[in-house]
């Protein structure tokens, strides 16, 4: 008998980690941006699959319960791994072993059927936990080191462990799901053959970002660009305010950062603005700080254009979001959006850190109503064909058996009853 002749139809229950990535964040910080979303968004449509989903993050302030249920069929659970505060990501690596043997302890009386985790440390204390309970393991990166290093070089914070601590997470974890095709071939060159590599992109909820429904109220100029996300150097808002010097009378909203109570504090909001007024531009240019997710769509409905202009970008959330809601996208041709943006149907691919490649790119589609209005109904054709979360969920749920059907052992879960 196979795992997948045992369990045919029925429910699973799922454990998603997501170490630094918590469902419930306030998105545009500076670690808090796709793989939220892709978290929060997977772990719902896995739910409406009938699955029992449990995701765990790390405990960042002392205040926050044990558990909080997401919604129907989803609960998330808070895991004590170092001081109850905010860390930066890239000073969580040593906790991730106090995070492991956190699961190991909650998994021994009540173990899920698969464990799927989110970036590298996260599948470093999901390896050690699902070794000790011998559970099967997917694991998704959503960003590598070796692509980071390459371009942030000396100025990349990672711990000086991150590749090699991929590489184990990529031998030891039963299935890798990549977003993209670029990423299967990084993880190549990493050593990690593509048979083990299945490619399950990122989604976009299409109820909630959508061409119809109320829009952000606009200021006194003629168009208006976006650029949403974390502000970080790599996702380029330095390029796209000084492509508004060749765009006169073209506004540039950045959402994304810290609470709007605190960009004044904010040394990427300070940088950007002292570019902005050597520029001539600062009057042209708004910062929003950090939203709540259901303002997200009313500002891309607001805007003529979307940006993403990123150095690099894994998959990229956000231009998804923008086609969903029938905006075009000027976007540069790296990672993700290489498969998610088409050019010329929904938008533009241009060069990384060339503003002025990015200021023709606009430039042509603001010329042009009926493109942009073309462009954003391809795009929201693309979404809804390739990149809804019940599609993406059926395909997570496909490569789930897949591991499942795989293994050499039955070893469903009955009750607290293992059978081997």
């Amino acid at each position: 008998m196979t795992y997948s002749d045992a369990i045919g139809t029925e429910a699973l229950s799922i454990a998603l980690v997501s170490e630094h990535a918590s469902p419930l964040a306030v998105l545009g910080g500076v670690d808090a941006g796709g793989q939220n979303v892709h978290v929060a968004r997977l772990a719902g449509a896995l739910a409406d699959r009938g699955h029992r989903v449990t995701v765990y993050t790390r405990r960042d302030a002392r205040e926050l319960p044990d558990r909080v249920r997401l919604r129907s069929g989803v609960e998330v659970r808070h895991v004590p791994a170092g001081p109850p505060e905010e860390i930066p990501k890239d000073e969580l690596l040593p906790h991730m072993l106090g995070f492991g043997r956190h699961l190991v302890r909650d998994w021994q009386s009540d173990p899920p059927d698969l464990v799927h985790s989110h970036f590298w440390m996260s599948g470093m204390a999901a390896l050690y936990a699902t070794r000790e309970l011998r559970l099967p393991l997917v694991h998704t990166f959503h960003a590598l080191g070796t692509v980071k290093r390459r371009h942030q070089r000396h100025a990349d914070t990672s711990p000086p462990a991150r590749i090699a601590c991929e590489k184990e997470v990529g031998a030891g974890c039963d299935r890798i799901l990549a977003t993209c095709r670029d990423e299967v071939a990084e993880l190549a060159a990493m050593g990690i053959p593509p048979e083990r590599v299945g490619v399950v992109p990122c989604g976009v909820d299409t109820d909630q970002f959508t061409p119809h429904g109320p829009a952000a109220a606009r200021g006194a100029h003629a168009h208006r660009l976006i650029q949403l996300g974390r502000l970080v150097p790599r996702k380029g808002a330095a390029v796209s305010i000084t492509a508004l010097t060749k765009l006169p009378g073209v506004e540039l909203l950045v959402v994304g950062g810290p609470p709007p109570g605190r960009l004044d504090e904010d040394h990427e909001v300070r940088r950007l603005r002292d570019l902005a007024h050597g520029l001539g531009v600062a009057d042209r240019v708004h910062f929003t700080g950090g939203v709540p997710s259901e303002e997200v769509a009313p500002l891309i409905r607001s805007a003529d254009v979307v940006l993403c202009p990123g150095d690099y970008e894994p998959f990229g959330i956000v231009p998804l979001e923008a086609m969903a809601c029938g905006r075009p996208v000027v976007a540069t041709a790296v990672g993700g959006q290489l498969d998610t943006v088409a050019d010329p149907a929904t938008g533009r691919l241009v060069p990384p850190r060339d503003p002025e490649a990015l200021a023709r790119a606009v430039a042509g589609l603001l010329a042009d109503p009926r493109l942009r209005e073309a462009c954003g109904e391809a795009g929201r054709r693309r979404v809804l064909s390739r990149f809804g979360w019940a599609r993406i969920a059926a395909g997570t749920e496909a490569a789930y058996l897949g591991v499942l059907a795989a293994r050499p052992a039955l070893a469903r879960v009955t009750g607290t009853t293992r059978v081997v």
